[in-house]
């Protein structure tokens, strides 16, 4: 029986009206990704690879094309139904981290299980269980200005995490970080990918995306490149 893929896009595009103008942020992309597939987009600013990223993250939806997620065909997907399958299907790791001030590391963990309806008492043992998981057991009480940036990325990582996403997806996720932070991060999501989950991250670093087992390169709203990563034994931790 042939394999499905997890992600499917057919010639997906995106296409802005900025006043009189059209803006053609992704002219055309034919993908397939699979379960525990570890995959990164490159390219440089206005490649596209951010309009994708998007659309694959259901943050937005394409102008044209196919898109099916998990086996569900999500590219006429209107906002609501979007964003159920945002909250059930993907785990999201942003380069800025996006949590709460106000709230703990273990708050902060929990919130995706809040907007998904679970009991709190099951909510809040998944993600002392998560943040176990990322090493911080001892830092959960603590706020986001209470953890140094790598501790506030491992606490985004248990968060992307907690509701046992079919996709992690890390859009610049060390662009905030020193490079001996980064290399531990990555690691983490190495770590993670061992586990059995797709690994989805959008860089435009050349020593982030080796990481990665597969490098698909984007320019001027086109795959340019799709390829697995032969070099992915010789990464070496920053001294």
């Amino acid at each position: 029986m042939e394999k499905k893929p997890l992600i499917s896009i057919e010639n997906l595009r995106k296409t802005y009206i900025m006043g009189d103008n059209e803006v053609k942020a992704l002219q055309s992309a034919t993908l397939n990704i699979y379960k525990n597939e570890y995959v990164a987009l490159m390219g440089p600013s206005g490649s596209g690879k951010s309009t994708l990223m998007n659309l694959l993250g259901c943050l937005d939806s394409p102008t044209s094309g196919v898109y099916s997620l998990n086996g569900n065909n999500v590219a006429n997907m209107v906002d609501e139904e979007l964003a159920i399958v945002r909250n059930k299907e993907i785990g999201f790791v942003f380069q800025t981290f996006n949590l709460l001030p106000r709230l703990s590391a273990l708050e902060n963990v929990a919130l995706p299980l809040v907007y998904a309806g679970v009991p709190i008492k099951i909510r809040l043992n998944r993600a002392k269980d998560m943040l176990a998981a990322v090493g911080l057991k001892d830092r959960m009480d603590h706020k986001p200005n209470e953890l140094s940036g790598g501790q506030r990325q491992r606490v985004a990582v248990a968060r992307a995490l907690v509701n046992n996403p079919s996709i992690i997806l890390a859009d610049e996720p060390t662009g905030n970080l020193d490079s001996k932070t980064s290399y531990e991060i990555m690691q983490l999501f190495e770590e993670i990918h061992k586990l059995g989950n797709t690994i989805i991250l959008v860089t435009h670093e050349p020593d982030i995306a080796a990481h990665a087992h597969r490098i698909v390169k984007l320019k001027d709203g086109y795959i340019e490149s799709d390829e697995l990563n032969l070099s992915i034994q010789s990464i070496k931790m920053p001294v």
